[in-house]
């Protein structure tokens, strides 16, 4: 009798794409949060067992913060050239305006990861709950940073407070994002926007 093959090493499926199944994952935390989306809705999603995601990513949280890091990646893009225009004003706007498209994309899950995915509330979430809240403690520095420049520069009052002014920007986004997940129009929250735009100081 021949001897029976060597088991095959449990490992990645043949023609495993990490970065597709990445941004698969990414799509499901977009859409049900972190504590929302089990390991079971992750292995029928990217079509791979359990041994080969931790294989791939490590465990759920470790894939979350991959999947995070690639939606931030996205995101800088958008910053990026906000930042860019010539004022503080024209920055914001953009920056606004942009959000209001990119929240309500038509192939991509409505809202934002970073306010959707913090929908968490067990004590084992507790460090996916303070990843979030840096990431957008992240975002708010970076825009209170931009209009100190603006200031700088004499397109923001001097006597404007930045910080709370990119603290009032940053929960418009916010609020931006819940009503993109619950079904709020481009128009609507491009709407929106616009009228954020009428609290700037002059």
């Amino acid at each position: 009798m021949k001897p029976k093959p060597a088991a095959a090493p449990v490992g990645r499926p043949r023609g495993f794409d990490a970065d597709e199944a990445l941004d698969r994952a990414l799509r499901l935390f977009w859409r049900q949060g972190y504590e929302g989306t089990s390991l079971s809705d992750l292995t029928a999603e990217l079509g791979i067992n359990r041994p080969s995601l931790y294989a791939a990513f490590g465990n759920k949280e470790s894939l979350f913060r991959k999947a995070l890091d690639r939606y931030v990646e996205r995101q800088m893009g958008l910053f990026h050239d906000a930042f860019a225009k010539p004022t503080a004003r024209a920055a914001v706007e953009h920056l606004l305006l942009g959000l209001a498209d990119a929240q309500t994309l038509p192939r991509e899950p409505k809202g934002c990861i970073t306010v959707q995915g913090a929908l968490v509330s067990g004590a084992d979430a507790a460090p996916v709950q303070g990843e979030l809240a840096a990431r957008r403690a992240a975002g708010e520095k970076a825009l209170r940073e931009r209009l100190e420049q603006g200031q700088r520069e004499g397109d923001v009052p001097a006597e404007v407070d930045c910080a709370e002014l990119a603290r009032y920007f940053t929960t418009v986004t916010q609020g931006m994002a819940v009503q993109a997940a619950s079904g709020a129009s481009r128009e609507s929250l491009r709407r929106v926007a616009r009228m954020a735009m009428l609290a700037w100081p002059t």
